[in-house]
């Protein structure tokens, strides 16, 4: 398969992932969230009292764009900043209520979008596709942590 080619799976799972997020956020954009509102929800949602540094890490952003971002969510009222209890620099973000509310709510759109987009697999091809998916994240993490002897060896194919 050439490079060039639709089918090359490079393109292909970055096109399905832009896709999905650009119909996610035409839906989410109904409850009044921006793409970087859901993102910080999101991530927030899955680790509650993130700093404000792990926090601009897991956004791919740099530390004075999260900080903006958290102001704007505190000031709104869907975030709090807490002391760290080891050390009282470092500022924990925790959701509020009404943001745990408004992810509720966001999570429903997303699982929609999801069965939306998966609507002509099987389960079992669902399954498989999540299974698939989840190897080669794993091997994906172990390289990015520069750890590719305890990753699955790759098995490429020889044309």
């Amino acid at each position: 398969m050439k490079p060039d080619d639709d089918a090359y799976i490079g393109y292909l799972v970055s096109d399905v992932a832009r896709l999905m997020r650009t119909v996610f956020d035409r839906r989410v954009r109904k409850l009044g969230l921006t793409r970087s509102q859901w993102l910080l929800l999101s991530r927030l949602h899955r680790r509650p009292g993130a700093s404000q540094t792990e926090l601009a890490e897991m956004l791919e952003v740099e530390k004075a764009s999260a900080g903006r971002m958290v102001d704007r969510m505190e000031r709104n009222g869907w975030v709090v900043r807490r002391a760290d209890a080891a050390d009282r620099r470092v500022k924990r973000i925790h959701l509020t209520r009404e943001a745990e509310r408004v992810h509720a709510r966001m999570w429903v759109v997303a699982q929609a979008t999801v069965d939306d987009a998966l609507a002509n697999l099987t389960a079992a091809e669902r399954t498989q596709l999540a299974r698939l998916m989840g190897r080669a994240k794993a091997r994906l993490l172990a390289l990015a942590n520069g750890d590719a002897a305890s990753a699955t060896p790759s098995r490429r194919r020889t044309p």
